[in-house]
């Protein structure tokens, strides 16, 4: 379906197992390479909605200089926003707890944003999903955190995993984008490239 980038060899810029999976769902060849210790950081002033995005090309600005003509570097970033609040990965077990217990009983927003980068070219794209959460017990939010380490994930939830099945009460937007990749979007973007 996406015959347009046979002169590609496309490359996930990710270590994120669940992005790798997403890309793999769209029946792609493609190989991951991640630089390591990309700054990731942003100005305060930024508004929360444009941090992902931010990000993602920072993310692919560092690979500029390694791109080979015939290459497609895919980058993304995925932000949860409550409030104007920007909750990334926790950093322990005590923040993880903090951020799910911000978000119990809330409407908050994931944006994840990504950046495709070959040698003559670079575009970018946001995505936001409106996530809900119930109202969550200390039990429950412990529970999670002790169980599935959500150390990795920003606002320290995984919606595939046992909080989403038990916690997420209202989705408006892609349940992809939730995990970390909006996959259909991807598809258009990569249609026109």
């Amino acid at each position: 379906m996406l015959s347009n980038l046979s002169k590609y060899k496309i490359v996930l810029a990710s270590g994120s197992p669940r992005r790798k999976e997403l890309l793999a769902g769209l029946g792609l060849e493609f190989s991951v390479f991640c630089l390591k210790d990309i700054d990731e950081s942003y100005p305060a002033d930024l508004n929360a909605a444009d941090v992902a995005g931010y990000i993602s090309g920072k993310k692919a600005d560092a690979y500029r200089q390694i791109i080979h003509d015939n290459e497609l570097f895919i980058t993304a970033d995925t932000v949860v926003v409550s409030g104007n609040r920007i909750l990334g990965k926790p950093t322990d077990r005590q923040n993880a707890i903090e951020m799910l217990q911000a978000l119990s009983g809330k409407e908050h927003q994931v944006i994840t944003g990504v950046t495709l980068v070959s040698a003559e070219r670079r575009a970018s794209f946001s995505v936001t999903t409106d996530v809900r959460f119930c109202t969550l017990t200390d039990e429950e939010i412990e529970y999670y955190v002790d169980n599935y380490r959500p150390f990795d994930k920003a606002g320290a939830y995984g919606i595939q995993e046992w909080i989403g099945y038990i916690g997420v009460e209202n989705i408006s937007g892609s349940y992809f984008n939730v995990m970390g990749l909006p996959v259909q979007r991807l598809y258009r973007e990569l249609k026109k490239w």
